[in-house]
């Protein structure tokens, strides 16, 4: 899941209560036994944690001959409710208690007839990064620790096989140990309702990276990873200062920045998509990911920042990105509604052929034909591009003016008069420092 004030959000827009976890009312364990469907289906199940569950459901529910991934809590000594997990996870972190609390785990039935419990545990281990202790990306707590819950002794022999074998695959490709917990189940509460097929029901709410982007040996490819893309390769991209978009497959909020921020891309900063959760070759992140979309910029081949999540909150992106390119002096301009002395700032004597962009998104702003000199010592336009600004009332500094911003990365970039020349008579009153000039012909 996300942290709390993203999730705020989020959750508002799904009309649900604000929760950091999951929730349910405590009902009786269920048997840690094969689970029967219907009289001519015999299926089998397996109890697993790999963090949130909405995530862990959808994920499980794609790999083939498992029929039914139900949400719950498992192997804690507490009451099996979101109160109760919540408020233990308190007392554990504040020493006030002992008791273990139970984790958010995905109860999977499959049938053996078209699947294998190895098969169903390959998709475990590629669907989540088992190397991170009692939590999974930013989702901290023994809640969210990573599980796997036995109702055999068969079981536990193929779950503790498995485990050696993708530790294996792991250590090759330089990851670390796995902290995964096989233990058998002992107890188990569903989760309320609302969390189970969640992101059926919530086509936008949070699933997460699709693991490690480690492939489980000798079973082919799973869905977490039939349609990984490969890494990319560090050497075709730009090493001085490059934007990486990762993202994940069916990521409803993956589509909508491609949608509202990539599809119109025409910043100075080159940016590339991938669906594989490493960084390119040659290249290191800082930390591993785990949420989808993450923007991450590197520069000289290393993560120096990085945006995660989106949910149409374009100025916030553009403002994190700002504070990477723009100086001080022009962060105070686009970020504070400042303003440079007058006679100080850049391309008041401009008078080439080109464009005025946005300096952050590259958007078109002013045409150079559309300058003039006000005398006033900022560059002044009696017309700024179409679409490409917004006006918003000023009353700051005891005065009634009309602020103007960039309406692609929503930055301060002065204020209009209606004491301009013909034939708008509008004099749109620049700070230089916050536009970039583009000649024509790039010359």
């Amino acid at each position: 899941m996300f942290p709390v004030h993203f999730l705020k959000t989020l959750l508002a827009a799904l009309g649900l209560s604000v929760l950091v976890t999951a929730c349910a009312e405590e009902k009786p364990a269920a048997k840690a036994q094969a689970v029967r469907l219907d009289p001519h289906l015999q299926v089998d199940s397996i109890v697993l944690g790999m963090g949130c569950f909405w995530g862990a459901e959808k994920r499980m529910s794609a790999l083939p001959g498992v029929v039914d991934v139900e949400s719950g809590y498992a192997n804690g000594d507490v009451e099996g409710s979101y109160e109760a997990i919540l408020a233990h996870e308190r007392a554990l972190r504040l020493g006030r208690s002992a008791k273990r609390n139970h984790a958010e785990v995905v109860k999977v039935t499959y049938d053996p007839a078209k699947t294998t419990l190895e098969a169903v545990l390959a998709g475990f281990w590629e669907s989540h990064d088992p190397t991170q202790g009692d939590r999974q990306g930013n989702d901290e707590g023994s809640n969210y620790r990573s599980a796997i819950y036995t109702h055999s002794a068969a079981q536990q022999e193929v779950a503790l096989k498995t485990r050696s074998t993708y530790q294996a695959a792991l250590a090759q490709a330089g990851r670390g140990t796995i902290t995964t917990e096989i233990a058998p189940l002992k107890a188990y509460y569903p989760a309320e309702d609302y969390h189970q097929d969640y992101l059926v029901k919530n086509p936008k709410g949070y699933c997460g990276l699709g693991g490690t982007g480690v492939k489980y040996p000798g079973t082919g490819a799973s869905p977490a990873t039939a349609q990984a893309a490969p890494r990319l390769d560090g050497k075709a991209l730009v090493l001085d200062r490059q934007l990486v978009v990762f993202e994940a497959e069916d990521c409803a909020f993956c589509k909508q920045f491609k949608a509202e921020v990539l599809d119109h891309w025409q910043s100075p900063v080159p940016v590339v998509r991938t669906l594989n959760p490493n960084p390119p070759t040659g290249w290191t992140l800082e930390k591993g990911l785990f949420a989808t979309p993450t923007i991450v910029l590197f520069e000289g081949g290393r993560e120096v920042s990085r945006y995660t999540g989106y949910n149409g909150e374009q100025a916030r992106f553009w403002k994190w990105l700002g504070f990477r390119l723009l100086t001080p002096d022009q962060q105070r301009i686009a970020f504070e509604q400042g303003t440079e002395m007058a006679f100080t700032g850049s391309h008041l004597d401009e008078k080439r052929p080109g464009w005025f962009v946005d300096p952050i998104s590259g958007a078109r702003l002013f045409r150079s034909d559309a300058k003039f000199n006000s005398g006033t010592g900022w560059p002044s336009f009696f017309s700024p591009a179409e679409g490409s600004v917004t006006l918003h009332v000023d009353n700051s500094h005891g005065m009634r003016r009309v602020e103007v911003r960039s309406a692609s990365s929503g930055i301060h970039l002065g204020h209009v008069f209606d004491d301009g020349p013909p034939p708008t008579g509008k004099r749109y009153c620049i700070n230089g420092n916050v536009l970039k000039f583009v000649p024509d012909g790039g010359q």
